[in-house]
C-alpha cells in the first residue's frame, strides 16, 4: 500500500507538472499569436490595396483598349473597386464593413469638402451666367498692349483659371480668341493655343474654388491662404519663365483689335471678391456664398440674368459638381475599408523605410501626393 501511495503521488506530481508546462506553452503560443497579429497590423497588408489596383486596371485598361479614357466612367470603376473591397476580409461581417464606411463618409473633412464643392459649383454657375468670364477676357485683351497678344493670352488664362478653378473651362473660354489672334497675326496656332493651355494649367490647382485645392486643404488640415501662398511660390518662377519665352517667340508681331470688346468691371468684381476674400483667410463658405449673391445681383442689374432665372443658374452650377461630390463619397468608402484592412499602413511603412533625412521625407510626401493625385484625376 505504501508503495502504491508513493507511486500515486509521483504520478500526480508528474501530471500536475505536465499540466503546468502545457499551460505555460499555451500562454507562450497565445502571446506569440497576439504578437504576430500586432506585427501584421503594424506592417500593414499589401493585399488590402487590391481595390485600388482593380480600379487602375479597369480605368486605364479600358482607356488603352478603346483609345478613349471616357469609355469607362470613373464612378463605375470606383463602384467596382468598392465591391472588391467589400468582398475582401471575411473576418468582418457585412454590417461591420458598413459601419466602417459610414464612419469614413461621416468624417468632418468629407462632409465639409462635399459642401464646398456644391458651393463652388453654385458660384461658378452664377458668375458665368452673369457674364463674368466674357468680361474678364475682354478686359484683359483691351488693357494689354496688342504687341504682346500671345503673352496676354497666357496672363489672362492665368487669371481666369485662378478665378474659375477649372482648366477646361478656361481653355473653352479662350481657345476661340486664340484662334482669332493666330489668324490675324500670323503666329502659329500651336503657340497661341499653347499660351492658353499654359495659363489654364497655372491656376487649375491654385484656385480657391478648384476641387483639388478644396480636397487638399480639407484633407491635410491647412488654411486655404497658406496653401495658396505655398503653391504660388512654386508656380511663379515657371510663369515668369513662360512669359519670357512667349515674348521672345512673338516679340516682332502685333495684333490690332478691330471689333468691340465690351466688358464691365462689375461683372469681374465677383471673381476679385472671392480671390481677395480667400487670401484674407475669410471662411470659405462665407466667401463663396458672398460671391454667389454678388454674381446674382450684378447679373440681374445688368440684365444678364432674369429675376426668374437666379435659382436655375445656381442650380445648374451645383449640378455640375455632382460627379466629383459622389466620387469623393465613394472614394471615402474605399479608403475607409483599405485603411481598416491595413493597406494605408502598408504604403506608409513602405515609404518610411526608404526615407533618409529631410530630403527623403520631402520625397516621401511628394510620392504620397502623386499617388493621391493620380487617384483623384482618374
Amino acid at each position: 500500500m505504501r508503495a502504491f501511495s508513493k507511486s500515486r503521488r509521483i504520478f500526480w506530481n508528474a501530471l500536475m507538472d505536465f499540466i503546468k508546462e502545457e499551460r505555460s506553452e499555451m500562454r507562450k503560443r497565445g502571446t506569440s499569436v497576439e504578437e504576430k497579429k500586432l506585427r501584421v497590423e503594424e506592417k500593414g497588408r499589401a493585399v488590402a490595396l487590391l481595390p485600388i489596383g482593380v480600379f487602375l486596371v479597369l480605368f486605364l485598361g479600358m482607356g488603352i483598349v478603346f483609345g478613349d479614357f471616357y469609355a469607362m466612367p470613373a464612378i463605375v470603376a470606383f463602384l467596382i473597386a468598392l465591391l472588391t473591397a467589400f468582398l475582401q476580409n471575411g473576418k468582418l461581417t457585412f454590417a461591420d464593413k458598413m459601419k466602417v464606411i459610414s464612419a469614413g463618409i461621416g468624417d468632418e473633412n468629407i462632409i465639409t469638402m462635399s459642401l464646398i464643392f456644391l458651393c463652388a459649383g453654385g458660384f461658378s454657375g452664377a458668375v458665368t451666367a452673369a457674364g463674368g468670364v466674357e468680361s474678364t477676357v475682354n478686359l484683359g485683351l483691351s488693357v494689354l498692349p496688342p504687341s504682346i497678344a500671345v503673352v496676354g493670352l497666357f496672363v489672362i488664362g492665368c487669371f481666369i483659371s485662378v478665378s474659375m478653378g477649372t482648366s477646361m473651362g478656361t481653355i473653352a473660354a479662350l481657345a476661340p480668341i486664340a484662334v482669332g489672334i493666330s489668324e490675324k497675326t500670323g503666329f502659329s496656332l500651336a503657340i497661341c493655343i499653347g499660351a492658353v493651355v499654359c495659363g489654364a494649367m497655372f491656376g487649375d490647382n491654385l484656385s480657391m474654388i478648384s476641387d483639388t485645392t478644396i480636397a487638399a486643404v480639407k484633407t491635410q488640415g491647412c488654411e486655404m491662404k497658406d496653401k495658396f501662398k505655398a503653391n504660388f511660390l512654386i508656380v511663379l518662377p515657371a510663369a515668369i519663365l513662360t512669359i519670357v519665352i512667349f515674348w521672345l517667340m512673338t516679340r516682332n508681331g502685333s495684333y490690332q483689335i478691330r471689333e468691340e470688346m465690351p466688358y464691365s468691371i462689375w461683372k469681374v468684381l465677383p471673381y476679385l471678391v472671392v480671390l481677395v476674400g480667400a487670401l484674407a483667410g475669410i471662411n470659405v463658405f462665407v466667401v463663396l456664398i458672398s460671391g454667389i449673391a454678388l454674381s446674382l445681383i450684378v447679373g440681374v442689374a445688368t440684365g444678364s440674368i432674369g429675376l426668374s432665372e437666379i435659382f436655375n443658374v445656381v442650380g445648374d452650377g451645383v449640378t455640375g459638381m455632382y460627379d466629383i461630390t459622389v466620387i469623393s463619397i465613394i472614394v471615402a468608402c474605399i479608403v475607409s475599408l483599405v485603411r481598416e484592412y491595413g493597406g494605408i499602413q502598408f504604403i506608409l511603412n513602405l515609404i518610411k523605410s526608404r526615407i533618409r533625412g529631410k530630403r527623403g521625407g520631402e520625397f516621401g510626401i511628394a510620392v504620397l501626393a502623386l499617388f493621391k493625385r493620380d487617384q483623384r484625376r482618374i
